[in-house]
């Protein structure tokens, strides 16, 4: 059959090359075709001998035909080739034999030619923000962003030509019109879906209730777009009914349940940010819907299901709005088994934008950990089985009413309290193993101190096993008719869960037969319920990946059509080199890849001071923290109050408030401080109150919005490294090592740069915005490294004197 009818000239001499170079043996191609059928493009999968070659199936989602050479040139197919052509056909690809000079080619399956895409000129879509553009026109002191421009411009390119954008756009950009309006366009014109994933539920919200309602009037496109949430956001009906039939031994929990209960009467979502009180999580996890507790359309209320609803209105939608956690649950339900074309947790896409997605790495992580505390296992177990005052209950006792097993209570008594005598004891050992410790890594190098806890894991593993293979056994015996019965659903599903820590058990015990994973245990201070009790020390085991990148490649970069990552914090010393190797983007070829930044438009030369005391200690010396003390008062009324202080250690912060406190009495100045209220009300506490100050650490420094007056100072307690024996941390500094890596500038630096200067950028938040930056470590000038940090962020007017001299300035600046 007659090649040039179906391979492009530069395709069949592409592969002549590599079937050379192979020693004439088999080569797998993949081969991407054009809307006429034409292989335009193929790629070397893998190589093989003169008699089989393997399929490289992570090859094979990025193309449309699978092609392979028989060197006999007798081109029929094999048994093995049609079991290829069967699996081919079943994604939508093509299978190709061809002989080793690709003069001749005999197709199994024809492949699907591809949709004629509609391009988006970048001109055109750069048009809306212009100041021509229908946005300048609503708006009359409209000014165009250059920036921005150049933004939708690279952003449109990225859709067009299937790329991997990575853009860093510094604050002020307008990064979220730059993605939307090339989302929308591309969307509405190619009837394809677009997701938007965000860092948090906040930002969504912001998105959809307020920039794509906008970015829709700026297009003219008429577009449906659709906020979803884990479904554990949502109550499910089922759970809340069963909650309202079996009252719990708490009455608040039965008034909150009964509140909750009223609502749905109400409530249009069902989400948990709609309601006007907040439930403890006790509460709401016995009433919030559930994957594996969820009984799909054999459910009695499916009709007026939550999640059912907000997932139909997905299926047809043209944006939907995620955060990152959920967009990982479904790339973690596709690369099990779901593919890529079907719906999964969301309804099938092709391209993603990443919003805020210098935390990429961070949440993947935590995402795809695992972990177990006696409480939550034990809150495990009683759903299934408990006894209170002699009575029995919970889902398995429920489940036994249409069982025909034996009574098996006396047995589920006995394997109940082995459960409890083993995580109890495993949980009491690691108490006492940790005692000078916050938290401890698993390692070569200390395994041996740590048998008594693979023992005591061993044992409630063994524990769990067996009261697994007792439910198990109930639940068998129960015929297919009582199956949907909602105790006999709870009671498989809270099984599964069991049968999760199971496996994470032995993965436990047989650390060292997981390289790619770190195992870790962390003890947790419960405060006590009642004032004068004693706090409860627990211990949290965990299982988390030692390296997210080859994972979101596979899952992301590779499958999808184009992924577009943006955040203001992407580059450390002006390159994204450590962004792409974090999080997997660095494995993609060159010429897919396309990066860049667009600086802040926002005058920070003239209105900003960042200054750094010269004549401060460092922050290993034993007069830091109360140089600090001393020195964060004194800044604080010099600004007047409107300070944030951002720390990297809670206890800091804590002593650091105490000595503002006392030492700003009388002065009208008001402090917040991170733990007194929830993160929402601090923020808008902190707003409202022009000469307030926040004390806070860790996650306030990004996500916080204050522009205006509010927000005239923010204090850099210490440059924040990560702590060098956080388990996570040491595990991945420890492997790069190994591979002749510098942990400390390879890992340690660039990841502080980041946090850094997500922490600088809670001044400004708009053009007028005016503002002091002072970080009390004066590493950041009188260290090598600390040019990494100075030139991460906007140019300002640079103070480096002693602490007299800068308090005067910050005084005349204000």
């Amino acid at each position: 059959m007659d090649v040039t009818r179906r391979f492009a000239d530069h395709v069949i001499q592409t592969m002549r090359n590599a079937i050379e170079e192979a020693g004439g043996n088999e080569v797998f191609f993949v081969g991407k075709i054009n809307e006429d059928g034409m292989i335009v493009s193929v790629v070397v999968g893998a190589r093989g001998n003169e008699d089989s070659v393997i399929v490289n199936e992570n090859a094979a989602r990025g193309g449309h035909v699978l092609i392979h050479n028989h060197p006999s040139g007798y081109l029929r197919p094999s048994e093995a080739d049609q079991s290829i052509a069967y699996n081919a056909s079943d994604t939508s690809m093509g299978f190709y034999i061809v002989n080793n000079d690709v003069t001749d080619v005999y197709p199994v399956v024809e492949p699907i030619k591809p949709r004629k895409l509609q391009y988006t000129n970048p001109d055109e879509a750069a048009f809306f923000l212009s100041k021509e553009g229908p946005l300048a026109k609503k708006n009359p002191n409209y000014e165009e962003r250059p920036a921005q421009m150049e933004l939708v411009k690279e952003i449109t390119a990225a859709f067009n030509g299937n790329k991997i954008g990575v853009f860093e756009a510094g604050t002020g950009v307008g990064k979220s019109f730059a993605y939307l309006v090339p989302s929308i366009l591309w969307a509405v014109n190619n009837k394809e879906r677009v997701v938007i994933s965000t860092g948090t539920i906040n930002l969504q919200q912001q998105l959809f209730e307020k920039d794509i309602p906008a970015a829709q009037g700026i297009t003219g496109k008429k577009i449906k777009a659709v906020l979803l949430k884990g479904r554990q956001n949502y109550v499910c009906l089922r759970r809340l009914s069963d909650a309202v039939d079996e009252p719990s031994l708490f009455d608040d929990d039965n008034e909150l349940i009964g509140k909750i209960n009223d609502w749905t009467k109400s409530t249009e979502t069902g989400s948990r940010t709609d309601l006007t009180f907040n439930p403890p999580d006790s509460v709401w996890t016995r009433v919030n819907s559930e994957s594996d507790a969820c009984m799909g359309g054999r459910c009695p209320f499916r009709e007026n299901c939550f999640v059912m609803k907000v997932r139909k209105e997905a299926s047809d939608a043209n944006l939907i709005v995620v955060n990152h956690h959920l967009l990982f649950a479904d790339i973690e339900s596709r690369m099990n088994g779901a593919g890529y074309e079907d719906t999964a947790v969301l309804p099938p896409y092709k391209r993603v934008v990443f919003d805020e997605a210098h935390g990429i790495e961070d949440s993947a992580t935590s995402f795809f950990s695992e972990s177990f505390t006696r409480f939550k296992l034990m809150k495990q177990v009683n759903l299934l089985y408990r006894q209170w005052k002699g009575t029995r209950a919970g889902f398995l006792v429920q489940a036994a009413a249409v069982s025909t097993a034996e009574d098996f209570s006396e047995m589920a008594d006995s394997r109940v309290e082995a459960i409890r005598e083993a995580v109890t004891l495993l949980d009491q050992d690691a108490v006492l193993l940790l005692e000078n410790d916050f938290n401890v890594r698993i390692h070569g190098a200390n395994a041996e101190a740590y048998d008594s806890i693979f023992d005591g894991i061993a044992k409630l593993h063994g524990a769990i096993a067996v009261f697994n293979d007792l439910v198990r056994e109930v639940l068998e015996k129960i015929d297919d008719k009582d199956a949907d019965i909602p105790a006999v659903w709870e009671a498989k599903t809270v099984l599964h869960r069991l049968e999760g820590y199971v496996v994470l058990c032995n993965d436990f015990v047989h650390w060292d037969e997981h390289g790619d994973k770190v195992f870790w245990m962390q003890k947790v201070r419960m405060p006590p319920k009642t004032p004068g009790e004693e706090a409860t020390l627990f211990v949290q085991f965990y299982q988390t990946p030692l390296d997210i990148a080859p994972m979101m490649n596979k899952g992301v970069f590779e499958p999808l059509d184009s992924v577009v990552c943006t955040s203001a914090t992407l580059r450390t010393e002006n390159n994204f080199g450590y962004w792409l190797r974090r999080t997997g983007a660095g494995f993609v070829e060159s010429e897919r890849l396309a990066k860049n930044s667009f600086e802040s438009p926002f005058p920070y030369k003239t209105n900003v001071l960042f200054g750094v005391p010269s004549d401060a200690p460092f922050p290993d010396s034993q007069y830091y923290q109360s140089y600090v003390e001393q020195t964060v008062p004194r800044l604080i009324e010099a600004a007047g109050g409107r300070t944030l202080v951002l720390f990297t250690s809670y206890d800091s912060l804590k002593y650091t408030y105490t000595a503002a406190a006392s030492a700003l009495v009388g002065k009208g100045i008001t402090l917040f401080k991170q733990g007194d209220d929830d993160r929402f009300r601090l923020l808008e506490n902190f707003k409202e109150d022009t000469q307030s100050v926040l004390f806070a650490t860790d996650s306030f420094w990004e996500g916080v919005d204050v522009p205006g007056d509010s927000l005239s100072q923010v204090i850099i307690v210490k440059l924040p490294f990560a702590v060098p024996n956080d388990p996570v941390f040491a595990a991945r500094s420890e492997d790069l090592e190994k591979k002749g890596g510098n942990p400390f500038m390879q890992l340690s630096v660039p990841q502080a740069v980041i946090k850094f200067r997500q922490g600088f950028g809670r001044l400004v938040r708009r053009g007028d915005d005016r503002g002091v930056i002072i970080v009390l470590d004066r590493r950041i000038v009188e260290k090598r490294y600390g040019k990494m940090f100075t030139t991460s962020v906007p140019m300002s007017r640079r103070m480096y004197n002693p602490l007299e001299q800068i308090i005067s300035a910050v005084e005349k600046f204000f």
